[in-house]
C-alpha cells in the first residue's frame, strides 16, 4: 500500500509506480490521485517476499530522494 502525505510530489508518487510496479503511466497517475483523495491505496498483491523486497525498494528509494512517502504491506 501507498500512504498520502503532504509533502511528497505527485510527480514522484507516479514515478515509483512506474518503476517499482510496473505501472503504466496512466494507471500510476490513476493510483495516485486514489492515493491523494482516499489516503492510501493498495498497489497490488504480492508473494510476501515480493512485497517485502518491494516496500524496502520504495522506501530506500524515497529516502534517497528526500521524501517522506511511505509504502508498506500487509497480509491479505
Amino acid at each position: 500500500m501507498i500512504l498520502n502525505d503532504d509533502f511528497t510530489p505527485m510527480e514522484f508518487v507516479v514515478h515509483v509506480l512506474e518503476r517499482f510496479f510496473g505501472m503504466s503511466h496512466a494507471q500510476a497517475f490513476d493510483l495516485m490521485l486514489t492515493v491523494h483523495q482516499k489516503g492510501l491505496a493498495v498497489v497490488g498483491v504480492f508473494s510476501y517476499e515480493i512485497a517485502e523486497t518491494k516496500v524496502t525498494q520504495v522506501m530506500d528509494f524515497s529516502q534517497r530522494n528526500q521524501h517522506p512517502l511511505q509504502c508498506t504491506m500487509e497480509r491479505e
